[in-house]
């Protein structure tokens, strides 16, 4: 029977948490466009993937886990909706190339029409 490993204290998993993440922006806009909206953490390179030998030939393993951007919901959902995982890791590992990507451009133009709800 193999050995349970020891219980850590809530703030040792906190902590190992934090070192895999990026704190949110201070001024708490999407990266991409810019919007005051609640932000979740996008990983450039998705978690999926980092088994995989191409992400492992191309990357550490920390920087997979750290490379991510900041976004909101509706920039975050599109990304997702739009584009493979692979396609992501591969292709649209950085804020500027998915800024630069011609659906995700057409995308933030519509995002910079919408109003956002002031509170």
């Amino acid at each position: 029977m193999p050995r349970a490993r020891p219980a850590l204290p809530p703030e040792a998993d906190e902590s190992r948490l934090a070192a895999r993440r990026p704190k949110p922006p201070n001024d708490g806009g999407c990266a991409l466009c810019r919007r005051p909206l609640p932000l979740s953490f996008h990983h450039l390179i998705p978690r999926r993937m980092h088994d995989r030998r191409w992400f492992r030939d191309h990357f550490t393993l920390a920087e997979m886990r750290l490379r991510g951007a900041w976004l909101c919901r509706p920039c975050h959902d599109f990304i997702h909706a739009h584009f493979d995982e692979a396609t992501l890791g591969r292709r649209l590992n950085t804020v500027a190339l998915l800024a630069a990507e011609p659906l995700i451009a057409h995308h933030l133009e519509w995002a910079a029409r919408q109003r956002v709800a002031r509170s």
